[in-house]
C-alpha cells in the first residue's frame, strides 16, 4: 500500500520542482550566451536539472497544485543569468550546488542526491576557468579599490582625530591617495613581471635547436636534457630519437612561442599595473568626497564612513561570489575589517593630538 506524503512533504517537493525547473532555465540562460564545448556542458547540465523536475513532477501527481516560486537565491541567479556575466551566476550555482539538501532527505533518490553533488563538481570546474580568463586585471582592480578605500578612510579619520582643520584632512587624502595608487601601481607591474621572469627562466631556451646538428648522437646530450627535465631514462632517449628525427622541424614555432610570451608579458604587466592605479585611485577617492564638498571635520568623517562602509560591503560581496562562497558573510567581513582599521587610527590619532597639543 503506498503512503500517503504529508503536507511537509508534499510543500518540499514542490519547492524541488519550483528549484529544479529554475535551475534547469538558469543553465539555458548560460548555455545560449556560450559556445563549443562550455555551451555543451552547461546544456546538459540543464536536461539533468530538467530530468530531475520530472521526477518530482510525476511523484507530486494529483498534488502538484499550482506553481510555486523557487528559493530566493535560484531567483537571484535566474535574474544574473539574464544581465551579467557568466562567472558570477557560476560561482552562485556552485555554492548552490554543493548545498545539496538531497543528501539528508530520505525522500529523495541516492541518484538524484549523486547527479546534484556531481554537478557541484562540473559547475565548480566551469567557475575556475571563468576565475581565470578574469583573474589579472579584475583581480587587481577588486583588490586594488578594497585596499584604497581602507587605507584612505583609516588616514583621513585618523587625521580627523588628531583634530586638524578640514582643509589638512583634505590634502592628506590627496596625498594618501596619489601615493597609494601610484605603490599599488609600481608593485603590481613588478609582481606581474616577476613572476613572468621566474617562469621564462625555467622555460627551455628556443634556440637550443640550433645546437641538434652538433650534438654527437653516441653520447646523446640531448637524452641528458630530457632526463634533466624529469624524464625517465627510457622516454629520454625515445624523446631525443625522435627530435633527431624531425629536427629543425619546430624550431621557428619554439621561437615565435618564445616572443609572445615575453609580448604577454609586458601586456599584462601594464593592464595590471594600470588597473591597480585606478582602481586604487577610485577607492580612495571615495573617503574624500564630503571634505571635497566643503563639509566640516565631524559631518565629513560621518559621511565618509558611510560611503566607505557600502564600498566595503560591495567589495566583499564580489570577492564572495568569485569565490564561489554566500556573498552576505564576506561583505560583512569586509565591513568589519575596514571600520575597524578606521577606528584604531581615529583612536591613534586621537592620543597623538592629546600628546601634541
Amino acid at each position: 500500500m503506498t503512503q500517503v506524503p504529508s503536507r511537509k512533504q508534499i510543500n518540499r517537493w514542490r519547492r524541488y520542482l519550483a528549484n529544479e525547473r529554475a535551475e534547469a532555465a538558469v543553465y539555458r540562460e548560460l548555455a545560449r550566451k556560450r559556445t563549443g564545448e562550455e555551451r555543451e556542458i552547461l546544456e546538459s547540465l540543464a536536461d539533468a536539472e530538467s530530468r530531475h523536475e520530472r521526477y518530482w513532477h510525476d511523484r507530486l501527481g494529483d498534488q502538484v497544485g499550482m506553481p510555486v516560486q523557487p528559493g530566493l537565491n535560484t531567483r537571484i541567479m535566474a535574474f544574473m543569468a539574464r544581465h551579467f556575466g557568466s562567472v558570477f551566476v557560476l560561482a552562485l550555482m556552485q555554492s548552490a550546488e554543493s548545498d545539496n539538501p538531497y543528501l539528508a532527505d530520505d525522500d529523495a533518490p541516492d541518484s538524484i542526491a549523486a547527479d546534484e553533488s556531481m554537478h557541484a563538481e562540473v559547475v565548480r570546474a566551469l567557475a575556475a576557468q571563468g576565475r581565470e580568463r578574469i583573474s589579472g586585471g579584475f583581480r587587481a582592480a577588486i583588490f586594488g579599490a578594497n585596499d584604497g578605500l581602507v587605507s584612505n578612510v583609516a588616514l583621513v579619520i585618523g587625521v580627523v582625530g588628531t583634530g586638524m582643520p578640514t582643509n589638512a584632512v583634505l590634502l592628506t587624502g590627496i596625498s594618501g591617495l596619489l601615493a597609494g595608487a601610484l605603490s599599488m601601481a609600481a608593485g603590481e607591474f613588478i609582481s606581474v613581471r616577476s613572476q613572468y621572469e621566474l617562469l621564462e627562466a625555467s622555460t627551455p631556451n628556443p634556440d637550443a635547436h640550433t645546437l641538434i646538428d652538433q650534438v654527437d648522437v653516441n653520447t646523446n646530450e640531448l637524452a641528458l636534457v630530457f632526463r634533466a627535465r624529469g624524464m625517465s631514462a627510457q622516454e629520454a632517449d625515445q624523446r631525443a630519437q625522435e627530435v633527431f628525427a624531425t629536427a629543425g622541424g619546430a624550431s621557428a614555432e619554439a621561437l615565435s612561442s618564445g616572443e609572445q610570451a615575453r609580448s604577454d608579458a609586458s601586456r599584462e604587466s601594464w593592464t595590471a599595473a594600470g588597473s591597480s592605479f585606478l582602481s586604487f585611485g577610485i577607492g580612495a577617492f571615495i573617503p574624500i568626497i564630503p571634505f571635497i564638498l566643503g563639509m566640516g571635520s565631524a559631518a565629513g568623517a560621518v559621511v565618509s564612513l558611510v560611503l566607505v562602509s557600502i564600498a566595503l560591503m560591495f567589495t566583499g560581496a564580489v570577492t564572495g561570489l568569485l569565490s564561489g562562497k554566500p556573498p552576505l558573510p564576506r561583505a560583512l567581513r569586509q565591513l568589519a575589517i575596514g571600520l575597524g582599521a578606521a577606528g584604531l587610527t581615529y583612536v591613534l590619532g586621537v592620543l597623538f593630538g592629546t600628546v601634541v597639543g
